[in-house]
């Protein structure tokens, strides 16, 4: 039902655009889960993976991750993502966060040895005061 409502409004944003004599303009009614989503079907109906990444302005691997996510969360997965990191490698743990404010509170004259900036920052992070 879902794929027979996309294909109807997809039918008539892009051939509204072609009637009124300019097309290419018609896209811009369409979001970018619905262009993706086009994208998506015509590599289903047989179109070259190739072909559709030309049409749509993108690289062939953007489309493969298109349909990957496609087939693993449906519409959804076509959705915008961020692409903020999940963590940070060099970051401190809480627990070596927790110790340094402890000890910059019970030292406050002790000059750290290490890099100041990133002790600084943890504390910032932390909020954690000298003395």
């Amino acid at each position: 039902m879902l794929h027979m409502i996309m294909s109807w409004l997809l039918h008539r944003v892009v051939f509204a655009g072609i009637a009124w004599g300019r097309p290419g303009l018609a896209l811009v009614g369409l979001s970018i889960v619905e262009q993706r989503y086009r994208a998506v079907l015509s590599v289903q109906a047989g179109d070259p993976v190739v072909e559709v990444a030309a049409r749509d302005g993108v690289s062939r691997q953007t489309v493969h991750a298109w349909l990957a996510r496609y087939a693993e969360a449906g519409l959804a997965g076509l959705q915008d993502r961020s692409r903020r990191p999940r963590g940070c490698a060099h970051q401190a743990s809480p627990e070596v966060e927790a110790l340094v404010c402890e000890l910059r509170r019970h030292h406050s004259r002790w000059v750290p040895v290490g890099s100041p900036s990133s002790l600084d920052a943890m504390a910032a992070r932390s909020r954690c005061r000298r003395g």
